[in-house]
């Protein structure tokens, strides 16, 4: 008799980080819907990669969501990201650098929020555009 237990009765604990962190992005992805300033597709396509790692099922279902599969194909598939979904970031960037501007920050913040936000726009803007 062994007091070491049965490698096939153990549970698969190595997936659990994985899906701890899909269900997180997955989360903060659908706070994204609502909170103008929380960007959705990023955390899903996160949230399908963490997936892909712990759970091929709950990555398929989130690949063919009705709303926020096509965004997920488009960036796996072509790297791409669809155009309404370019002005909404930039334009959310913008909003963020203006509020910055008028609540009177340092300019060391601004610069700093500056060259970080440029550096995403430009990156989201050289992306393909999806369907």
């Amino acid at each position: 008799m062994s007091l070491m237990p049965d490698p096939a009765n153990r549970p698969r604990l190595r997936h659990l980080p994985w899906l701890a962190l899909g269900w997180s992005a997955v989360a903060l992805g659908f706070a994204g819907v609502v909170l103008p300033i929380l960007p959705t597709t990023p955390f899903l396509i996160l949230a399908a990669f963490a997936f892909s790692k712990s759970s091929p099922r709950l990555r398929q279902w989130l690949v063919d969501h009705q709303i926020f599969g096509g965004p997920i194909r488009d960036w796996e598939e072509n790297g791409a990201i669809r155009p309404r979904y370019k002005v909404m970031a930039c334009t959310a960037m913008a909003l963020v650098l203006l509020v910055s501007v008028l609540s009177s920050f340092s300019g060391t913040v601004i610069l700093i929020q500056l060259i970080a936000m440029g550096s995403a726009a430009a990156f989201i803007l050289s992306r393909p555009n999806g369907d």
